[in-house]
């Protein structure tokens, strides 16, 4: 059989090392610091390995963080600036050429059905994928351009609204995406681990020992 032809489409995994204390922390008290990391890491190594199985021209792991996970093998690794949010992912998108799709690494139930449309019409002007909690897990911008996500005011309850808007005022042709849930909290992550029983994810969730007495309220 002929080779697949790749979608000419850069597919960016944002995300940071994995270490206690740095990552996934409004999973704690319930988690250990130690378990959270453990918890982090299967997210990343789900959501890496379901963008290494596009049929993509290139994948990037924008990273902060010196221990690059063994599942971005075959990723290029792009170091994060310094700055907020919004600044580190206006230059993600400065740097970046072509069609590029960013995606977190909060979303380890994500599917390439979910991404389906966007490797369907990589040029569109955008396509963006909203998060149950206001947020968003996904952009991809046709034409790169930084200045359409510098000022958003990121881990909001109103940052996708204030994304979007930001790109249909540009006057952007947009695409929308099926809502996901982000891993934020404990109930979240069970959650997810039920729409992904077989994830990487749910296997370590399902291997650490969770406080319930604190898996409401104080992580809210």
């Amino acid at each position: 059989m002929p080779a697949t032809t790749p979608v000419p489409l850069t597919v960016v995994v944002i995300a940071k090392e994995c270490l206690p204390g740095k990552v996934k922390t409004r999973l704690t008290p319930a988690l250990s610091p130690e378990a959270a990391a453990r918890v982090a890491a299967a997210s990343l190594d789900d959501t890496l390995r379901t963008i290494a199985a596009l049929p993509v021209e290139r994948r990037v792991l924008f990273f902060d963080g010196t221990v690059v996970p063994d599942a971005a093998a075959g990723f290029d690794v792009l170091p994060q600036p310094d700055g907020g949010l919004d600044e580190r992912l206006g230059f993600l998108f400065d740097t970046m050429t072509g069609p590029t799709l960013l995606v977190g690494m909060d979303t380890p139930q994500l599917s390439a059905d979910d991404l389906a449309p966007v490797l369907d019409a990589p040029g569109r002007d955008a396509w963006f994928g909203p998060a149950e909690d206001g947020g968003f897990w996904s952009l991809s911008l046709g034409r790169p351009d930084g200045t359409l996500l510098r000022g958003v005011p990121m881990s909001q309850d109103d940052t996708g609204a204030v994304q979007l808007a930001r790109l249909t005022d540009a006057g952007l042709d947009v695409g929308t995406l099926t809502t996901l849930l982000d891993v934020d909290t404990v109930p979240d992550a069970q959650r997810v681990a039920g729409l992904a029983p077989t994830s990487a994810f749910a296997t370590a969730l399902d291997a650490e020992p969770v406080d319930a007495s604190v898996t409401t309220g104080a992580l809210r």
